[in-house]
């Protein structure tokens, strides 16, 4: 059994067949649909570079930094992106001081992968003086509640923080021109990261028995399920990154119809997310104002968030998707059962 972000919650023997039996009826035990994702809360704070984010119990803390160092030998031009996650004991008692667990190395290099990889930050915006210095962008994620998908959560809070980030503003001085000068938020307005795209993550949990496939796992669901996978796409389907942590194994027509439901996913989300963050620069026309104009709230439908509905009133190709995924999985489990039989019976 793979060691899970929930491997060490413990669930009674009636807690267990509770969730399974729920899950194979088509239920979840907070009322959700198989792909509906829990409430998203996004809130920013006082200071440039911070914001929290609640996933239904999930309760992630971001927080980012920057500072001038020298750059890599072999990308004088460019900047840095890391990506730091920090488990606090008060999140899950599983969850020890020190040095990181599996878990904790593990979310922090889907989040990175999602991120820096997929070249989502403008790197060579952050170069000052080739060679010399470049501006190393530092993303802090701090889990301050654990109530499943950590993932999903710890990703919306990183996007939230780089996009309400902004850096001092620097020139070059001196007899010779190669003194940096920063300049205070007093003297010269700070600038935003040029983000390309928002990488949204959508995590999908997997269950032995038929038709069990959900989306934003809950921390009970995380205990009893036997794999997941967590695609990581932009708002133009683009794939950014895929991560598959062990356990159930998944057919190809599986994922392919769970790219498909994340596609969608994401891009709920990033409007989602639209409504309560400032745009970044390449989102932005040169008035400041939003390119890519947005529904008002009055036009939107009342049950326009995420709580119960995972794409509002979902179209019917995203229905016909879901089906067909469920159609997929009963596939596959009912040839893993006939594989089964055959090698149990005579020689």
């Amino acid at each position: 059994m793979e060691q899970r972000l929930a491997n060490t919650w413990r669930l009674t023997v009636n807690e267990k067949k509770f969730v399974e039996t729920a899950l194979e009826s088509g239920l979840r035990i907070d009322c959700r649909r198989s792909f509906d994702y829990r409430t998203v809360d996004i809130k920013f704070g006082k200071d440039d570079g911070s914001a929290e984010v609640h996933l239904g119990q999930t309760h992630v803390m971001a927080f980012v930094t920057a500072q001038l160092v020298q750059p890599y030998r072999d990308r004088p031009n460019e900047g840095t992106l890391s990506i730091f996650t920090e488990f606090s004991p008060m999140a899950d008692p599983s969850f020890e001081p020190g040095r990181p667990a599996e878990y904790a190395v593990e979310l922090g290099r889907v989040i990175d992968r999602g991120l820096r990889e997929s070249r989502a930050v403008d790197t060579e915006s952050l170069c000052i003086l080739s060679g010399k210095l470049v501006w190393a962008v530092r993303v802090d994620l701090h889990i301050l509640d654990n109530g499943g998908n950590l993932i999903d959560a710890a990703n919306i809070a990183a996007l939230a923080s780089l996009l309400t980030f902004r850096r001092p503003e620097c020139s070059l001085g001196g007899e010779n021109g190669q003194e940096v000068i920063i300049h205070p938020p007093e003297e010269r307005e700070p600038l935003h990261l040029i983000i390309h795209h928002l990488p949204i993550a959508v995590t999908f949990g997997f269950f032995s028995y038929e038709s069990s496939v959900v989306i934003d796992p809950t921390l009970h669901e995380e205990a009893v399920m036997g794999g997941r996978m967590t695609a990581t796409l932009n708002s133009n389907g683009d794939v950014c990154a895929i991560q598959k942590a062990g356990g159930e194994g998944i057919l190809q027509s599986v994922i392919m119809q769970c790219l498909r439901i994340a596609a969608a996913k994401a891009d709920e989300l990033m409007s989602y997310t639209d409504a309560g963050m400032p745009m970044p620069i390449e989102k932005q026309n040169s008035k400041g104002e939003k390119a890519t104009s947005k529904p008002e709230p009055e036009d939107a439908p009342e049950d326009n968030n995420l709580k119960t509905s995972p794409l509002g009133e979902a179209s019917a190709e995203q229905a016909n998707g879901e089906k067909t995924l469920k159609d997929a999985v009963k596939a596959k489990n009912r040839k893993s059962r006939r594989k089964s039989r055959s090698s149990s019976g005579p020689s």
